[in-house]
């Protein structure tokens, strides 16, 4: 469609200003392909240019997406491959396909139509994004996460990253068949979490946090009453008893705000078992702390970090974001206390998702917060995967200290535990 792209501007001028919006939305889809079909060959045959069936049909389908989609983004959302969409001004648009990012063969006719296309996401759950509020987060229909940019905080033009929803959840099984964890690292998390662990899921962007939220969450008991906290409600929990929340940003009057700190307040007044926090990312992260040490065992969060100990730290600076008064010695206290155990997830160079390690918090010695590694994915760089990266899960047991040990007994779950680990000889680790 390129080389006719001036031929499409000009009918879509035309087309676009004839057009009755309230008429437009009595229509469905294939009404409106009939309609725009129509005006299509009208103009074409008035203006006497030459244009194929197949191009018309091109015109037609890149119509309607524009007036009841996302536009040229439209066949990237439909495409099941893609997990992500990077705008980055109306002329660069990428997008990951199995972990790797190349440019999509798509673009916007110019500026003003992508800028328009950015504003309609937004409209569409409520917010707004325009020069007095640049930046917007917002969900589409399908519960894709979506962030936009305008200028004059974008320099280059209007920036849209969209997280895309998978249709069907990953579970456990799915995430040992592409390699992302080993067996007994999955019986080990599903025992975790049966047993209301509290547990932080911890990792890059795009690393998959939010895919091994939605996958132990599948393990909670449907007994049990739990709410969700996020900025975008992504979560997609199976259980009968779920209560969802979602932040609201101000409004045009920069009132009406709320955020997730408010929401995890809210909560521990609505009777949960569990709390769900999406991803903690400052002051909310100390009252959901507080609701872990005032029994809601269970609960369970992700957030940004590059290795176990890099958590604690980042849970530590947003604790401080929401008191100032209590020493660092306290705030680690109250962390030991309440986290058990640390999920650690990277998205590796070659694009594939793997649990780098699966770590027990333990208490403290000191000042230092100890931590006992349950399992890590060592990495063989001597063995050739024709560009992926080989490696294996290893363990070195469960000590018999372990929360998870005694929590799993309580709960009955021992011998589940047990198999997922071998008689180890003293230094020796399971492969």
């Amino acid at each position: 469609m390129v080389a006719t792209k001036d031929v499409y501007v000009a009918l879509r001028r035309q087309i676009f200003d004839a057009l009755d919006p309230d008429i437009i939305e009595t229509m469905d889809k294939s009404q409106l392909s009939r309609q725009l079909a129509n005006a299509i060959d009208l103009l074409v045959e008035r203006e006497g240019l030459s244009v194929s069936k197949m191009v018309r049909g091109d015109y037609v389908k890149s119509l309607v997406d524009e007036l009841i989609g996302l536009g040229p983004l439209q066949s990237l959302m439909e495409d099941d491959s893609i997990s992500d969409i990077m705008i980055n001004g109306h002329e660069n648009v990428f997008i990951e396909r199995n972990g790797l990012v190349e440019k999509a063969h798509v673009d916007f006719i110019n500026e003003r139509q992508l800028l328009e296309i950015a504003k309609r996401i937004a409209s569409r759950v409520g917010r707004r994004v325009d020069e007095s509020s640049p930046t917007c987060d917002a969900r589409l229909p399908d519960g894709s996460r979506v962030n936009i940019v305008i200028p004059p905080i974008a320099i280059d033009g209007t920036a849209i990253s969209i997280r895309k929803f998978k249709k069907q959840s990953i579970d456990f099984e799915q995430l040992c068949e592409f390699g992302a964890m080993s067996v007994e690292m999955a019986q080990v998390m599903m025992v975790a979490a049966r047993c209301r662990l509290n547990i932080l899921i911890s990792g890059g962007t795009g690393s998959g946090k939010t895919t091994m939220l939605n996958a132990l969450s599948q393990y909670i008991s449907e007994n049990e009453r739990i709410v969700t906290i996020e900025d975008a409600a992504e979560l997609r929990l199976l259980q009968p008893h779920v209560v969802r929340l979602e932040t609201r940003t101000a409004g045009i009057e920069n009132t009406g705000i709320v955020n997730q700190r408010d929401l995890v307040i809210n909560s521990l007044r609505m009777r949960p078992d569990r709390i769900i926090v999406g991803e903690c990312r400052g002051s909310e992260a100390f009252e959901m702390l507080q609701a872990m040490n005032t029994g809601h065992d269970g609960s369970m969060s992700t957030l940004h970090a590059n290795t176990p100990r890099d958590a604690l730290a980042r849970v530590e600076s947003m604790v401080m974001m929401a008191t100032s008064n209590l020493p660092l010695e306290a705030i680690r206290r109250t962390i030991v206390s309440a986290v058990d155990l640390i999920i650690q997830i990277s998205r590796l160079h070659d694009g594939s998702r793997k649990v780098m390690s699966i770590t027990e918090v333990v208490g403290l010695e000191g000042s230092s917060v100890v931590l006992e590694e349950i399992f890590r994915f060592q990495p063989n760089y001597n063995q050739s995967g024709h560009g992926k990266l080989q490696g294996e899960f290893v363990t070195s047991g469960l000590m018999k200290r372990s929360v998870l040990f005694e929590k799993a007994r309580f709960f009955g779950l021992e011998d589940r535990l047990q198999s997922a680990f071998t008689k180890l000889a003293p230094g020796e680790e399971r492969r």
